[in-house]
């Protein structure tokens, strides 16, 4: 069994909270971690089973009442109402970490949180796989086949050709998530959306241009945009742009929460393919970026993230924000260093003190540490292990 880093921050919330909601992309491992962690001491339901989900509405409170002791409810949000009758439950007996809630869509299962158990339930994200969860055995060495699979749980137990699996997982994805979230009724043209946005990944997201380019408005963009999002498909990562005036760039740059799936959107079904895409350096930015956002979700660490670039075209791929500044981190997918890859760096550092912002970092795939012109180097394999012993 893969022992996921989240699983501390969620024994944390369930000494905090009388339910713990735990969300994240379809196939991120969200029940297994539920029944790893609760297995002893909850039952389990789940109302993707359509006869559980008649029996549960047939008689919420009864069903509340005969699971007092503890349960697990996967898939909540396919009966919403759930979580009303939870409230009350919940007020009645404050005794912690009893209802443990699961489902695969943000808005759909935060909106009804946020309404019905404001105060009540502690949130956690669980997305896929961190490189360093799978450890020596099972993580890729090589770049371009870490980046080809990414980290679904699913491709890490069992034989199964990553193009099949995402074919499926698409498939299923399109059918089930997509009818249920919002109304779309040409499926096909949302997949050419899909396919799309896999080829603006790292890049600063113009929604107009997107929907000319595919033949739909804007608004329709915007909430086919925002069905990807609450489906833990995209994110975006806003910039940077405090006490700088205003020549900076304040539109978002969008990324993948899983760069096997969009390596499988853009049609790489290869690592030869993926070696010479012109898109391989923004599938290893979307990588490393990801992996900082698992490493704030999955531990709960208060990070705020964001990138920075001016009105030239100088940026900084990553900055996070920390209690004594900030810290800029730039990626390159390069095996041989190159002294330009710092240009964005030291941009960054003469437009504010330097007493103000950590120790710049570049992360790529050259070998070996070391330090120029006062930017720290790191490769990407031991820069993802550090990430990992800082918290996990």
């Amino acid at each position: 069994m893969i022992i996921r880093h989240a699983r501390h921050r969620l024994r944390r919330l369930a000494q905090g909270f009388p339910v713990v909601v735990i969300t994240g992309p379809r196939q991120s491992g969200k029940t297994t971690l539920a029944r790893e962690v609760f297995g002893a001491t909850h039952r389990y339901v789940s109302l993707e089973d359509p006869d559980v989900r008649e029996r549960v509405a047939a008689d919420p409170r009864g069903f509340l009442q005969a699971h007092a002791d503890g349960v697990v409810i996967d898939e909540a949000q396919r009966w919403p109402p759930l979580l009303s009758y939870l409230q009350t439950q919940v007020d009645a007996s404050r005794a912690l970490g009893r209802y443990i809630i699961t489902g695969s869509q943000n808005l759909a299962l935060t909106a009804q949180v946020g309404q019905s158990l404001a105060g009540r339930a502690g949130l956690l994200e669980l997305l896929p796989l961190c490189w360093s969860e799978l450890g020596e055995g099972l993580a890729p060495r090589d770049l371009d086949a870490w980046l080809l699979k990414g980290g679904y749980p699913a491709l890490y137990d069992r034989p199964v050709p990553v193009g099949d699996w995402m074919s499926g997982y698409a498939a299923s994805y399109l059918e089930r998530d997509v009818r249920q979230i919002s109304r779309i009724g040409d499926l096909l043209v949302f997949q050419r959306f899909m396919r799309m946005m896999a080829a603006r990944c790292g890049q600063m997201l113009n929604l107009n241009a997107l929907a000319q380019d595919l033949g739909i408005a804007q608004t329709t963009a915007r909430d086919w945009l925002s069905v990807l999002e609450a489906s833990y498909i995209v994110w975006r990562l806003p910039p940077y742009h405090r006490n700088f005036g205003k020549r900076l760039v304040k539109t978002p740059k969008l990324y993948f929460h899983d760069t096997g799936l969009a390596c499988w959107l853009l049609g790489i079904t290869s690592a030869a393919m993926l070696n010479t895409h012109p898109l391989r350096g923004a599938l290893f930015e979307n990588m490393l970026m990801v992996e900082y956002l698992k490493h704030c979700r999955h531990l709960g660490v208060d990070t705020a993230m964001f990138f920075w670039r001016d009105h030239i075209g100088n940026e900084v791929d990553l900055l996070l924000e920390r209690g004594d500044g900030m810290w800029p981190v730039e990626m390159k997918s390069g095996a041989t260093f190159q002294h330009e890859w710092l240009a964005g760096l030291h941009t960054w550092r003469r437009h504010i003190s330097p007493a103000a912002s950590g120790q710049p970092l570049l992360i790529s795939a050259a070998p070996g540490f070391g330090e120029v012109d006062g930017v720290a180097l790191a490769p990407w394999q031991e820069a993802l292990a550090g990430l990992a012993g800082a918290g996990a």
